[in-house]
């Protein structure tokens, strides 16, 4: 069985108009949150061998700050640029050559592509992930790549504000 958490990066700071979007950083919402998140998923048991975060600063600041609080050690955070802006085919590329003797792996990314990859995957849709949301979705495969369209057999979607409030 393979089970892949999906986390949309934590809130963004949309003041700072001369930083670009890839170096935009975290609000104090999102500085937060993602901690809060990390917490809450932790004392639910879920710690993944492995985070794959797009590199750009707020989804890196997110998987840093969930791993910390998870006591997932800073080594098995992985930068993968395909997932920054990505579509749904990349980021499945991603999660497909992952290496097989890693169970529980997280992906941090980016809207649209972390909505549409859920919608993909889950039997069941969802409008919308809100900022520092994750999907749980498990497989009953023995290796990424036999992943298939709307193939979990159990989805969870935990948002902040359903959690944290």
């Amino acid at each position: 069985m393979k089970e892949l958490w999906l986390v949309r990066h934590a809130k963004s700071d949309w003041g700072n108009s001369g930083a670009s979007d890839f170096d935009r950083e975290l609000n104090e919402r999102g500085l937060l949150d993602a901690p809060a998140m990390g917490r809450w998923l932790a004392a639910k048991g879920v710690k993944p061998k492995v985070i794959v975060t797009s590199p750009a600063r707020r989804a890196l600041s997110t998987a840093e700050l969930l791993a910390d609080a998870m006591g997932v050690s800073e080594a098995f955070v992985f930068h993968e640029p395909r997932i920054y802006e990505a579509h749904t085919g990349a980021l499945q590329e991603v999660i497909e050559e992952s290496d097989d003797s890693i169970d529980r792996l997280m992906l941090v990314g980016h809207n649209p592509g972390m909505t549409q990859l859920v919608n993909i995957m889950a039997s069941a849709p969802v409008d919308n992930l809100p900022t520092c949301s994750v999907v749980a979705l498990q497989f009953e495969v023995a290796s990424w790549a036999d992943i298939s369209n709307h193939s979990a057999n159990r989805t969870e979607v935990w948002r902040p504000r359903d959690v944290l409030r």
